[in-house]
Order: C-alpha cells, then structure tokens, then sequence
C-alpha cells in the first residue's frame, strides 16, 4: 500500500536519494583516483571501482524509477571518465583506447537497438492482429482455464518480446477475470512471459544479446528445458489461487475477424531476421563484426510491408528512450574488468539468477558475454526467469505493474508470488540434473587475469596492452 505525500516532500526525498547515490558515485571515483596515483590498481576492499561504480548504477536505475535514463547515462559517463583518466581500456589508454573499444562494440549495440525498437513494432502489429481477443474462447472454464493462459503467455513470449507477451497477458486477464487478477497470478503472468522466452533468441532481450554476441540458438534452446518445469511448479499453484479469488469466465462475446495480413507481417520479420543470421554466420562469418546486419534486415521488412499495414510510428520514440537506457547500461557492463569476476560456473550462474531479481539483467548477461565460460542455456533461463521473484527484477513485472498498481509491494509479490521462486529453483535443479553443465567450448573462456582493465594508465602506457 503506497502512502499519499506531497508533491514537494516527495521531489525533496528524490532529490536526496539522487544526492546520495551521486556522493557515492564520486566517492568511489576519488577512492579509484587516490590507488591510482598511488600506483596501485584501484580495488577498494577487494572490489575494482568499475564494479562499484556500476553497481551504484544499478541502485540508482533500481530506485529512482522516474530518471532511469538519467541514471544510466550518469553512470556510464563517470566510468568512463574514470577508466579514461585513471585505468585505461582493453584496447588501450586514453582515447584511442576508448575509440578502439566502441568500435569493437558499436555493430551488437547498433544491431540491438535496431532489434528493440523493431520487436515494439512487432509486438503493436501482433497485438492489432486481434488474436489477443480471439484467444480467451478456447480457455476451460476453471482453473485449467486459469493454468491455459499461462501456458498461452508462455508459448506467445517465445517468439514475441516478453513485455508485450506480459502485457497481452495481463490484458487477457482483466477480460476472463473482470478485473479482480490475484497478485499471486499476476507474478505467474510475469514469471512465465519471462521463462517463454528464456529459450527463444527472439524472445527477450538478453536472449538476443547472446545471439547477436555469437551464441548458437540451440544452446539458447537448452533453457526451455528448465522453463517447462518452471511453467508447471509456478503456474498450477497461481492458477489455483486466481480461480479462488475471482474464476474464469471466458468472453464469448463478438470480435472482428482475425487480420492474417498483420500475422504475415510477424511472421515475415522474425523468418528474416532469423534467416540472416544464419546465412551471415555461417557463410560471412567474417563480415559479422564489421555491419549490423540483422537490425538493418529487421527495418528493411518493416518498411518493406508498411503499405500494407502501417506500424504505429508514435511507438518508436518511447521505445527508442527506453532502448537507449539499456543500451547505456550494456555499454557500462562492458567496460568491466571481468578477469576479477569469479571463474563461470553452475553456481555462480545460479547466483545470477537471484541477483537479477533486483539488478537489471540486461548488464548481468553482458557482463558474462564478456567474460564467458558459460553454460548459455542455463545462463538464459537463469537471468531470465530469475527476475520475475521481485517485480521490479524484469521489464515484464515493471509492465505488469504499471496494469496493476497493486503489484508495487514487494511484500506482497512475495507473499503471494512464493511459488515463482521455488520454481527458479525446481527448474533450474532439474536442467542441471537433466542436461548437467556444458560451458561452450567455442566462445571467450576466461583463462586468467588480464592486465589491462585495472592498472593505471601510466602503467598501460609503458607496457603493450592485451586485446
């Protein structure tokens, strides 16, 4: 339950909150700034002031829900800043270092900014199909009935962007529910439009990170072996709480007909996005860094089908901010010195899952394609689904609860939501009992500690720097 304030002691608690996280920022940097000069590599406790600096980031995207963008951007620039004054890059010091780093980024950062803003696009034009409202006739009218549109969510979250697949979902839910959703079935919502598309390259964006990184879709598609068993431990005991609480009624009421054209469209823009990267890994592999082949194919069937069927251009602006937001964030991940982070195992893949319930993973699964050594489709799953157990910890549960405002309490998600943590659990056992842990052999394995990233640049500039 939220608290009426006013408007001027809520912006001067914003703005202190904003004061401290900044403090700490710089604080950080200073404590950097001193090892540095000392020469020294910077590592307060331990820890490189990348990291903490980063992580306060993360507090402050995590708290400051209104100024996500500024955070994020707030963040990069000071460890940028830092690295180009005080650590140097992989690629080298000063600004050539940092000038070779985002050229050796530029093509996956473009590449997913094309692939954000696009799925929006193809998210509206599905969600305009009317197949949303033609689904609720086929649900049971019990809690199978309940249990079925999990599962429909689940399967929609596959080959859609997991927040629209949440949102079609949650949309579905107010009709068959007349508006009473439980906040234990609004997690299970959550939950599975997350693990939907733990195994699909075009289902969520960190999936599509790791493709666009170089990671095979049938690695990706081990997580859904986990996200199965998730589905069943989550959904029946959601389903079994909603039917409690309000049940089912299924609308029978008149819809237009289905417009296949918009389907096409769907369709037509995942076969080719797909498509294009199979040809370009696997017959111009050596083009692959060098253009942002996907996300240009991607646009190329939107504007191509766009006399048939406009997209909602008024959409590309919103997703375009949010789609920089991330992208700041990625960008931050990578420039971490992860030659500290502990060597890629199923625990630590595990751990990540618990740590994206309150970080974002989109920087979480940067950080692990930087270091590598994972098992992909563990990792998919575990960042993915891992996020639901706070709703907060994904775009999906932020989408959700901007629907239902009742589901901002933290509390009650886990209260009510406990069955979505037990099942992160359950299926992540079961995955590594079933298919046990397979680090890919064919991507960046860390093998030691790298120089480069956390000594001083004058250091860096005496001695050649690793790439």
């Amino acid at each position: 339950m939220h608290h009426r304030t006013g408007p001027g002691r809520a912006q001067g608690r914003l703005e202190s909150l904003a004061r401290r996280i900044g403090a700490g920022l710089a604080l950080s940097a200073c404590s950097g700034i001193a090892a540095a000069a000392a020469g020294e590599p910077p590592a307060p406790l331990g820890i490189p002031v990348e990291f903490i600096l980063f992580a306060l980031t993360l507090i402050g995207v995590a708290v400051l829900h209104h100024y996500t963008l500024q955070v994020a951007l707030a963040g990069l620039a000071v460890i940028a800043l830092y690295k180009l004054a005080f650590t140097g890059f992989k690629s080298g010091p000063g600004l050539a270092g940092l000038a070779t780093h985002m050229h050796h980024e530029w093509v996956i950062l473009t590449n997913l900014l094309c692939l954000l803003v696009g799925f929006a696009l193809l998210s509206n034009h599905f969600e305009k199909s009317r197949v949303p409202q033609v689904l609720p006739r086929f649900l049971p009218d019990n809690w199978k009935g309940c249990f079925a549109l999990l599962a429909i969510i689940f399967v929609l979250s596959g080959f859609l962007d997991n927040i629209a697949a949440a949102l079609i979902g949650g949309t579905i839910a107010a009709t068959v529910f007349r508006g009473k959703v439980h906040i234990g079935y609004l997690a299970a919502i959550v939950a599975c439009s997350n693990a939907g598309g733990a195994g699909s390259v075009v289902g969520d964006t960190t999936t599509t990170m790791m493709w666009l990184d170089g990671v095979s879709p049938l690695k990706v598609l081990d997580a859904y072996v986990a996200a199965a068993v998730a589905l069943v431990v989550c959904g029946i005991p959601a389903s079994l709480q909603q039917q409690r609480y309000a049940p089912i009624m299924k609308n029978e009421g008149r819809h237009a007909p289905v417009d296949w054209v918009r389907i096409g469209i769907v369709a037509a823009i995942l076969v080719v996005a797909i498509g294009t990267m199979v040809t370009v890994n696997f017959r111009f592999k050596h083009l692959a860094g060098h253009f942002p082949f996907i996300g240009v194919s991607v646009w190329l069937v939107i504007l191509a089908c766009a006399p048939l069927r406009p997209p909602q251009w008024d959409l590309v602006p919103g997703a375009f901010k949010g789609s920089i937001f991330l992208l700041a964030l990625v960008t931050c991940a990578s420039l971490m010195p992860v030659e500290k982070l502990p060597p890629a195992s199923w625990q630590s893949s595990l751990a990540l899952g618990f740590i994206s319930s309150v970080f974002d993973n989109i920087p979480l699964t940067a950080l692990a394609l930087k270091q590598g050594g994972y098992d992909w489709g563990m990792l998919a799953y575990a960042v993915g689904f891992g996020g639901s157990m706070i709703w907060f910890g994904s775009s999906a549960g932020v989408a959700i609860s901007n629907m239902y405002p009742q589901a901002k309490s933290v509390g009650l998600w886990l209260k009510h939501g406990w069955h979505v943590t037990v099942a992160y659990v359950v299926g992540f056992f079961v995955m590594l009992a079933v298919l046990g842990w397979h680090p890919d052999p064919h991507y960046r394995v860390k093998t030691g500690a790298a120089p480069d990233a956390s000594v001083p640049a004058v250091q860096a500039m005496r001695a050649p720097v690793s790439p």
